[in-house]
């Protein structure tokens, strides 16, 4: 199987990487793809620029083998949506099983993306979901009948299943780790991979914005 990790990841840091480590590796995905958007539909302009945010991607998976650093939404441009992203790895892959990897915020907005309906034909959903989250037992209407009980189930065809995969939760946000740096202070240690804080401190990112 084939995984998918979006997001606008300004910075990227373990809480975005290490809980998808997880699924990674409980799932036995081949490789896991790691798209930064280029613009996203739904929040503010990220701070950092595509390309930044791109190579502070491409730095932190230099320690997660098997992730991918994929850059097709950010040589798009313009605003970012799932599903065509979506349809061009369908088209690289064939049949082959490709599972898109969301946070319980983002599944549980799924409603409002563009072409939401359209993302079931083209891959299975796997939920990251904190221990403790009661998401299995107050599916949507929409999502009840997709529900699956093990990654097996995702395996038998390309798409269309949902699966919750509980994953440690890790007390980081960028929000955070932006406002830190704007007021001139250090990440806590084991919130950012090494390379990507190099690269904020040569590039000075983040200075003076939260």
């Amino acid at each position: 199987m084939i995984g998918l990790l979006g997001g606008t990841f300004d910075p990227v840091h373990y809480g975005h990487l290490c809980p998808a480590r997880e699924v990674y590796e409980r799932l036995r995905l081949e490789r896991l793809h790691v798209v930064p958007v280029a613009r996203p539909p739904h929040r503010a302009a990220p701070i950092a620029s595509a390309r930044q945010r791109l190579r502070m991607v491409e730095l932190a998976l230099a320690e997660f083998p098997g992730f991918v650093a994929d850059d097709r939404e950010v040589r798009r441009g313009g605003v970012s949506y799932t599903v065509p992203t979506l349809e061009e790895l369908r088209a690289e892959i064939g049949a082959r099983p490709l599972c898109l990897l969301l946070g319980s915020d983002a599944y549980a907005a799924l409603p409002a993306w563009y072409r939401w309906e359209r993302l079931f034909e083209l891959a299975h959903l796997v939920v990251m979901q904190r221990p403790g989250a009661p998401l299995a037992s107050t599916a949507p209407p929409w999502a009840a009948p997709r529900l699956c009980a093990d990654a097996e189930a995702l395996r038998a065809r390309p798409a269309g299943g949902i699966l919750y995969v509980p994953v440690t939760p890790r007390d980081v946000s960028a929000t955070r780790l932006r406002a830190l740096i704007a007021r001139g202070e250090l990440p806590p240690p084991g919130q950012l991979p090494a390379p990507v804080w190099d690269y904020i401190r040569r590039h000075q990112l983040y200075r003076g914005a939260a």
